[in-house]
């Protein structure tokens, strides 16, 4: 794929830029209906809109941020090799998306933990796949069938419970209980939130002697995804040199 010449780039934004200015003034104004249903899609367009008039600058250099909000969905498998006090470690990420799943079986085999990411603030948010299905509800069903699944009776179960900062967001302005009907609580209140997410997961297990390791992150927290990988790393360095002693 070849590369825009700075000339051509300015062209475009000088083409493109005023009118996708002025459809941003009216979304915010509210004299623009979008034509699709903004639960299909990540939260990542919201931001990109917000901070439109930014990123069109000619002089526009991507933010810390911006980089890590601009990532795109895993698609195949993808395996990262790295070293920790010593012993190797393979991470395989897979992708989550339905068309992704029949390419999981492929990586099962020798596992020792599997790490679960699901997007907390995703409550009120349909599938792109049929624009129907509740997300949150998608991934309950798909941790139940792996959490009971007995090829994975000795395998360490993390449950990530991703994207704390637009969860934080999100409970002040939507009602979780319009979307779970079987909520208690104060729907704004954060930590009833919170605890009710770790209920709907944790029900879903057959087998509740082993405790359900959790963690609340957010990805573009640096400081944050630090703390958690120190803490799944002992985890996990537990849970495998337990399997070594027996």
């Amino acid at each position: 794929m070849g590369t825009l010449s700075y000339s051509v780039l300015k062209g475009l934004a000088s083409r493109y830029f005023p009118h996708s200015q002025q459809a941003n003034r009216d979304r915010e104004e509210g004299d623009l209906k979008l034509s699709w249903p903004i639960g299909c899609f990540s939260e990542s367009v919201k931001y990109f809109l917000d901070n439109l008039d930014r990123i069109g600058q000619l002089s526009y250099v991507p933010s810390h941020k911006d980089i890590l909000l601009a990532r795109k969905a895993t698609k195949g498998i993808v395996e990262h090799d790295f070293i920790i006090k010593k012993i190797p470690f393979k991470m395989v990420d897979v992708g989550g998306q339905r068309s992704q799943r029949q390419k999981w079986f492929q990586c099962f085999d020798g596992i020792t933990s599997i790490l679960f990411m699901v997007s907390s603030s995703e409550y009120d948010q349909v599938l792109m796949e049929d624009r129907c299905t509740n997300r949150l509800v998608e991934s309950m069903n798909i941790f139940e069938t792996i959490v009971n699944n007995k090829l994975f009776s000795n395998v360490s179960i993390i449950l990530f419970l991703n994207k704390m900062d637009l969860l934080v967001e999100k409970v002040r302005k939507v009602n979780i209980n319009k979307h779970f009907s079987d909520f208690r609580g104060d729907p704004h209140r954060l930590e009833d939130v919170q605890v009710y997410l770790v209920q709907c997961f944790n029900r879903k297990r057959r087998n509740r002697l082993k405790p359900l390791f959790h963690h609340f992150t957010t990805a573009i927290d640096t400081e944050n995804i630090r703390f958690v990988f120190y803490a799944v790393k002992d985890t996990i360095l537990q849970e495998n040199l337990t399997d070594i002693m027996l």
